[in-house]
C-alpha cells in the first residue's frame, strides 16, 4: 500500500465514523448524507503566528483576536499532533499561509531557537513573493529592538500601549494580502 493510499484509508474511515477531517491550507472533509463525503474549502486567510515560548499568553491573545476577525491562525500548540515530524509541518504551515505574524519582545529578541529560525524560513518565502506583498508581518508586545533585516524592509505594528488598536492595523495587513493574493475570479 503507498502512503497516499494510506492517506486516503485513514480519512475514509474517519469520515466513516463520523470524524471531520481538517487539511490545513484546503479545507475540511465531513461525512455527507448516504455514502458521500461533503468537503468545505478553506476560504479564510491563513496566519501563522510565530512566537517564542515565554509569550505565549500573549501569542494566545493575538491568535484569538485573528480568528475573531475571520481568519484561520496557525499556532504551533494547537495544531502540531503528538508524533509529527514538526520542523516539516512548520514549514509547510508557514509556505500555505497568506501572512506569517512574527510577535517580538525582549525576550524573543534574545532567544536562540525555532522563532528565529521561523522568522528566516519566512524572509526566504517573501522573497519570492512579488515585491509589493504583505507577507511577513513584525508585531511587538512590548518596547524591544526589532531586528534591523527586518525593520529595513517591512514595517511593524506596536502592541501596545493600545493592543485594540495595534491588532486592528494587523488585521487589515492580513486581510489586504489575502484579497491581494486571490485570482480576480476568486475575488468576485
Amino acid at each position: 500500500m503507498t502512503p497516499t493510499d494510506r492517506i486516503l484509508s485513514l480519512v475514509r474511515r474517519s469520515l466513516e465514523q463520523g470524524q471531520t477531517v481538517e487539511i490545513d491550507g484546503l479545507g475540511t472533509f465531513r461525512a455527507g448524507g448516504g455514502n458521500h463525503y461533503e468537503f468545505a474549502a478553506q476560504t479564510k486567510p491563513q496566519v501563522f503566528v510565530a512566537y517564542v515560548e515565554e509569550d505565549l499568553a500573549l501569542a494566545r491573545r493575538m491568535r484569538d483576536g485573528i480568528e475573531a476577525a475571520g481568519c484561520s491562525p496557525w499556532l504551533d500548540k494547537d495544531k502540531l499532533l503528538p508524533g509529527q515530524n514538526w520542523p516539516r509541518a512548520i514549514e509547510r504551515a508557514i509556505e500555505i499561509s497568506d501572512a506569517f505574524v512574527a510577535c517580538f519582545s525582549p525576550r524573543s529578541i534574545a532567544k536562540r531557537g525555532q522563532f528565529q529560525s521561523e522568522l528566516r524560513y519566512a524572509l526566504d518565502c517573501a522573497r519570492r513573493l512579488p515585491l509589493e506583498s504583505v507577507f511577513v508581518v513584525p508585531v511587538r508586545f512590548a518596547a524591544c529592538a526589532v531586528p534591523r533585516s527586518v525593520a529595513e524592509q517591512v514595517h511593524y505594528v506596536d502592541l501596545f500601549p493600545d493592543w485594540d488598536r495595534g491588532m486592528r492595523r494587523v488585521v487589515r495587513a492580513i486581510q489586504r494580502t489575502a484579497w491581494r493574493r486571490k485570482t480576480p475570479l476568486q475575488r468576485s
